[in-house]
């Protein structure tokens, strides 16, 4: 039953997206990083290390498959069954299309990057940021292109560390051996340029490029306060009841959702009508919610 429903659950709509996706990725990885032997991160860095020093039949391609689908497949129950089809097909567009650009299409990508020559920073550059467009498009959509998170939470915790640590640990090292696979660390260095550039496009895409902000307001005068944000930037406001510790006074918390062009005049109209009032100021990936003013 429960994959019956997990396949009900396939969306045609991210299944395009992901073949999008899959397509960005193996454009950045194969036309920028891989002509000069520049490394992406992760399990995707991981195959083209291998595929270097490895027959020439034993192509990037092939090597993303076997790494990256085990990988899925062992991360089955953690992640469930829908993202688990989601990212092998991630995969294997990403495996598929570099097989194109490298053996089917009339492009030299042996040798130098067609579009950015041998240009090391140029290429670490846009093949951060294009692979990270399809990484990032592949995260949002519900699957994944590279199984280093799996890994990362199949055994942070027994190490005792964080996802996001591991990760980056795991990168250190494999550019680390990488630096002595190549005998030379001139190309690990531009590779930490390409994963900078890459993680950081991944947050844009999933997170968005602007990301809302929501303040908390604890305030004693919550009604006045509520009124002249209300009037002033025309958005809902929740308020709850709260109560000082210290002070044992009623007080009231608002949970506001605005922009950081809105900050500074937010804080302006809360201080100026209690100059006693916190603000705390965080930020929101996504909003849910057919109209703010249900807040």
């Amino acid at each position: 039953m429960k994959i019956a429903e997990s396949i009900k659950k396939i969306k045609i709509t991210n299944i395009i997206l992901l073949t999008i996706a899959g397509i960005i990725n193996a454009f950045g990885v194969v036309v920028f990083l891989a002509p000069v032997k520049l490394y992406d991160s992760g399990i995707s860095g991981t195959s083209m290390l291998i595929s270097q020093v490895t027959p020439s039949w034993c192509s990037l391609s092939l090597i993303l498959i076997l790494l990256n689908v085990p990988v899925f497949i062992f991360g089955l129950k953690k992640k469930g069954l829908l993202f688990t089809v989601y990212a092998i097909y991630a995969v294997l567009i990403y495996s598929l299309c570099a097989w194109i650009i490298t053996d089917i299409l009339p492009v030299d990508v042996s040798i130098v990057s067609p579009l950015a020559g041998k240009d090391l920073f140029l290429c670490a550059i846009f093949g951060g940021i294009i692979s990270g467009c399809g990484s990032g498009m592949a995260i949002r959509f519900g699957g994944a292109i590279d199984g280093i998170d799996i890994v990362a939470v199949i055994f942070s915790k027994k190490m005792g560390l964080s996802v996001g640590t591991f990760v980056m640990i795991y990168n250190v090292i494999l550019y680390i051996i990488c630096g002595f696979v190549v005998n030379s660390w001139i190309l690990p260095l531009y590779s930490i340029v390409t994963y900078a550039a890459a993680s950081k496009t991944v947050d844009y895409i999933v997170d968005g490029f602007d990301r809302a902000k929501a303040a908390i307001i604890i305030t004693i005068k919550p009604d006045k306060v509520c009124a002249a944000l209300s009037e002033t930037f025309e958005n809902g406001i929740t308020i709850l009841d709260a109560k000082g510790y210290y002070s044992g006074s009623e007080k009231g918390m608002l949970y506001f959702v605005l922009n950081r062009f809105q900050i500074g005049t937010m804080r302006e109209i809360v201080h100026e009508i209690d100059p006693t009032a916190y603000i705390s100021i965080n930020d929101v990936a996504d909003i849910y919610s057919a109209n703010n003013k249900n807040l």
